[in-house]
């Protein structure tokens, strides 16, 4: 069996993955599991539909993997390909509801709201999301997609995300409030 070196040379990992070296697929999915079933999880609730989403991403990512061209960084190229997968499981599982209200004020200045949350705690918040708010969420204010952006790859109108994304911020900040006023005490 061939050893492969510790430092990792992602180039020459990758040449070798596209050459079905399982060592090399198995060294390139240890290095990036941990982030991408993050941003996995950022749109799926339950982990353990995370990690399925992951998994099928990496086969993806492995099975076209001569489609990476060096352009941009390996692993942004992995995390469109896990983003479109969670998308996709979502749509497989038909949990997406996207509420179209074009008359939504979209007005980006909101009020800042200070607090103490642990990170744990602002993934409650997010998770507690409809899922079509917490897609359009996660997409632009983690990812930083734009609304055109977002719009085309979920199939729905740019307006139909920025009401989506709207209602999120105020349904987070009412979560934000809420927690603090128990928090501190303060009714």
């Amino acid at each position: 069996m061939k050893v492969i070196q510790l430092h990792k040379n992602e180039g020459a990992l990758i040449k070798k993955a596209i050459k079905n070296n399982r060592e090399a697929q198995h060294v390139l999915f240890e290095m990036h599991a941990p982030k991408m079933l993050s941003v996995c999880r950022y749109y799926i609730k339950d982990i353990h539909q995370a990690e399925e989403a992951m998994l099928n991403g990496f086969f993806k990512v492995f099975k076209n993997l001569k489609s990476y061209k060096g352009e941009g960084s390996f692993e942004g190229w992995i995390r469109r390909i896990m983003i479109r997968e969670s998308i996709s499981y979502l749509r497989q599982k038909k949990s997406v509801e996207f509420i179209s209200d074009e008359d939504v004020s979209t007005n980006q200045h909101s009020n800042s709201i200070q607090t103490d949350l642990e990170v744990n705690d602002i993934q409650k918040l997010i998770d507690a999301l409809p899922e079509g708010y917490r897609m359009v969420f996660v997409m632009y204010a983690i990812e930083g997609y734009k609304h055109y952006e977002i719009a085309e790859l979920l199939n729905i109108s740019e307006g139909t995300s920025k009401s989506q994304l709207f209602k999120a911020r105020k349904m987070l900040q009412e979560q934000i409030k809420t927690l603090n006023k128990t928090s501190y005490g303060t009714n």
